[in-house]
């Protein structure tokens, strides 16, 4: 990570049962984020809910990333598609500390 402030996306969700499609795009949104400018780093877990954290240089960065014509797509059919729920929140990073063996 970086050593100034951040910011980080926070999306949490419950998929529908049997998701086509899904996988395919968020894998393809990931390697769409990881060009934008502003983007940091990206790191996800799923089980029966799945948690994505996006980490970005600024909030406008963010913003920009939102109206991304490709994400607003993706936005959609999440909605219509393959969500049964989610939630977005955004925090700015104060401090970040790693461990690693």
């Amino acid at each position: 990570m970086v050593s100034k402030h951040y910011f980080a996306v926070i999306f949490t969700s419950t998929l529908i049962d049997n998701p086509i499609g899904y996988h395919e795009m968020a894998l393809k949104m990931e390697e769409l984020a990881r060009q934008q400018h502003g983007f940091i780093d990206i790191s996800s877990a799923r089980n029966e809910t799945g948690i994505t954290v996006s980490y970005w240089e600024t909030e406008q960065a963010i913003l920009n990333w939102k109206a991304n014509i490709d994400h607003q797509l993706a936005q959609k059919l999440g909605k219509s598609t393959w969500y049964a729920s989610y939630k977005v929140e955004i925090a700015r990073v104060e401090r970040s500390y790693v461990f690693s063996k």
